[in-house]
């Protein structure tokens, strides 16, 4: 049974939450992740999330900040798992060019993330999650042969901001 008269009321309340409490709530998400832009995008999926369970929910604003705080730690996994991911990448690639006696401060973290994410994720995946082409195929929706071609491309233009000393071998 909903806990409205009608769709007017309904829409009302949901107005109002809105009002009085998207600033707040994507003010706490700017303080835990340090970038407007996450935050609003955050806040929004938590009301978007709310409206799709409206009448189910008995406390929106504890539903709200608990949702929130769940997209929150969400965008943290990410974010170490890129680092992770840039970290071993700039010491694998530090390596192979100190071997070939190269400039080890070409700012490779900087190459990797200025790649299209069409190739970043593959090489990636690849490289740094160490995952077969088949499985990153599978997880990207490409083919096998689209996910050695992206590899192929990436590695092209990594090679050339890096001097042409990148290694083939992995």
């Amino acid at each position: 049974m909903s806990r409205f008269k009608d769709s007017g009321e309904k829409s009302r309340a949901a107005s109002d939450l809105f009002t009085d409490l998207y600033p707040g709530l994507a003010g706490w998400c700017r303080r835990l992740v340090d970038d407007d832009g996450t935050a609003h995008e955050i806040a929004s999926e938590a009301f978007t999330r709310l409206w799709g369970h409206w009448t189910a929910v008995r406390e929106p604003r504890g539903f709200l900040y608990v949702t929130a705080a769940n997209l929150v730690r969400d965008h943290w996994r990410k974010l170490d798992r890129e680092r992770r991911a840039l970290r071993e990448a700039t010491t694998e690639a530090a390596l192979a060019l100190n071997r070939d006696g190269a400039d080890a401060s070409v700012p490779v973290r900087m190459l990797v993330r200025s790649l299209p994410e069409r190739l970043r994720t593959p090489v990636l995946l690849y490289y740094y999650a160490d995952l077969p082409v088949r499985e990153i195929a599978r997880l990207t929706r490409r083919k096998e042969g689209t996910v050695k071609s992206d590899l192929h491309a990436a590695r092209e233009l990594l090679r050339a901001g890096l001097g042409g000393h990148l290694d083939h071998t992995h």
